[in-house]
């Protein structure tokens, strides 16, 4: 029973593993949007990986089943196919929805948050740790009391010492009812 139950987990591990592989591999790419020269077939292909799917957001194109991918898929092939470079198409879907639509924008002024963010919250991170500690640290060291603080001290430990102890009770005071003894 030990043994059947241990190899049903191990070959539902395998068949769950090779499923998981096996997503990348899926391409959502029809057969009517398929180039008839092979060679801008694979550009088109390689330009697709590149470009986000609107809808779905981390997905390239040329994986995704939205309706908007596969536009987006058949625009990539009309402009390969009207003679445009890799970059002309991309210039052109960056022009038409945004830096956005690129896994990997363009560095320019006004990507720069996105290529430098972060990077700049990890460093103010950093420096925020740094300083948090290095100031716990300066708060924990204490400085030594000078020889006048000291006496002051000795003479407030003595008369306290002299003092009685005002919480003490008298035992020959009454109860805690109030009666007499």
């Amino acid at each position: 029973m030990r043994g059947f139950i241990l190899s049903t987990t191990l070959l539902f591990a395998l068949v769950a593993s090779i499923g998981i592989l096996s997503i990348n591999l899926v391409q959502a790419v029809e057969p009517d949007e398929v180039l008839d020269d092979p060679v801008l077939e694979a550009r088109a292909r390689e330009i697709s990986k590149e470009v986000r799917c609107l809808v779905c957001q981390n997905e390239p194109i040329d994986s995704s089943n939205a309706d908007l991918a596969k536009e987006l898929r058949i625009v990539v092939r009309e402009r390969l196919v009207a003679g445009d470079s890799d970059d002309d198409v991309k210039d052109y879907l960056s022009s038409r929805y945004g830096d956005f639509v690129l896994f990997r924008p363009p560095f320019k002024a006004s990507t720069f948050l996105l290529w430098f963010g972060p990077l700049l919250v990890f460093a103010i991170g950093v420096a925020g740790i740094f300083f948090f500690f290095r100031g716990n640290r300066a708060r924990k060291a204490a400085t030594p009391l000078s020889d006048e603080e000291q006496a002051k001290l000795r003479q407030l430990l003595s008369n306290s010492a002299d003092t009685p102890n005002p919480k003490k009770t008298n035992p020959t005071s009454s109860n805690s009812k109030g009666e007499a003894s």
